[in-house]
């Protein structure tokens, strides 16, 4: 597996520390609210479940899988929801939580998704921000990083489903995913 990347981006310290950041910024504006987390699976769940252990007051969270790649390195711009939330959003304060935005596609569609459903706020989280790329117009208020355009991979981010376990962000060897 490490045979297969070409550069670490991020270490295991550097996500440690710029997750709690994140922590420290949402406790700061949440706290007292009815703050649900809303993890986009299957790639945000690391993220989140760091994130979250670091939040300093009671959440609650919940878990949507949606995708327009497949086992490709393209999004395809047609989302599909493949798990729906398992609990009412209306009323309460939600952030959803991206492993990575690309395109913005998939975002754009579960934003419009959300909305229909009344919650009292929105906003989005994500740990790697790939502007350079964006399709869709988006206003992301809690970012870990802006990554150049280049293929990632760990963390709970995976090329056809492998990688995920990697405890670093790092970028994939071309030779791996161009096949």
């Amino acid at each position: 597996m490490k045979n297969d990347v070409k550069d670490v981006l991020y270490s295991e310290e550097m996500l440690r520390e710029r997750v709690q950041a994140l922590a420290d910024e949402i406790s700061a504006a949440y706290e007292g609210k009815d703050l649900l987390l809303i993890g986009v699976l299957k790639g945000a769940n690391v993220f989140m479940c760091d994130l979250m252990r670091k939040i300093h007051f009671p959440i609650q969270i919940d878990f949507i899988a949606a995708s327009s790649y497949g086992h490709s390195t393209e999004s395809s711009g047609v989302v599909k929801i493949l798990k729906d939330l398992d609990h009412s959003i209306e009323g309460k304060d939600v952030i959803i939580v991206e492993d990575i935005i690309d395109t913005g596609l998939t975002l754009k569609y579960l934003i419009e998704n959300f909305k229909s459903r009344n919650p009292r706020s929105l906003e989005i989280c994500t740990l790697l921000d790939k502007p350079e790329r964006r399709i869709a117009n988006l206003d992301v208020k809690y970012v870990g990083y802006q990554i150049p355009d280049e293929f990632i991979v760990g963390y709970g981010i995976d090329y056809a489903e492998k990688y995920r376990n990697l405890p670093y962000i790092a970028t994939l060897k071309p030779s791996v995913y161009e096949k």
